[in-house]
């Protein structure tokens, strides 16, 4: 059986507004998850992010939850490269953010969900779940890293 769920939690040294700006800009977002490209953003429910993964293709994703700068959320594709995300193909990313203690820093929650719904060939829904399992550490430690060391 496939597990539904991935959730991974960082502190990040740096304001939620700040974390907020990095998670949503799409500079960020193309080098975070893409080619390094910007990617494209309507960051309202409802609106397309669209992550260019280079030679695997467009990963087009839905936003569902915009509250600055608290919670971001977003529907994406685990088919084939171009799918639109739906019921049957798509986990949600969630991000919710809290202010961490008196220093200022954030702590970041990460879950993503919906593996065991997926309806993919094979054993591709676990082969996803692993992936992404072992991917999400080394991208939360990147937002970190740009959260706190902003480039000149």
């Amino acid at each position: 059986m496939t597990p539904d769920t991935i959730e991974r939690g960082i502190v990040i040294n740096a304001s939620p507004e700040r974390v907020w700006t990095v998670l949503t800009e799409p500079a960020f977002l193309g080098r975070w998850f893409g080619s390094g490209e910007p990617v494209k953003i309507d960051l309202r429910p409802g609106g397309l992010l669209l992550f260019d993964h280079g030679v695997h293709g467009a990963i087009p994703a839905r936003i569902e939850r915009v509250e600055p700068p608290r919670v971001l959320s977003w529907r994406w594709s685990q088919g084939a490269a171009g799918e639109e995300p739906d019921d049957t193909n798509a986990t949600l990313v969630e991000f919710t953010l809290a202010a961490d203690g008196p220093a200022g820093g954030t702590r970041l929650t990460m879950v993503e969900s919906g593996f065991a719904r997926l309806v993919l060939p094979g054993d591709e829904a676990a082969v996803r779940h692993r992936a992404n399992s072992q991917n999400w550490p080394g991208k939360l430690d990147h937002l970190r890293t740009d959260c706190e060391h902003p480039a000149p």
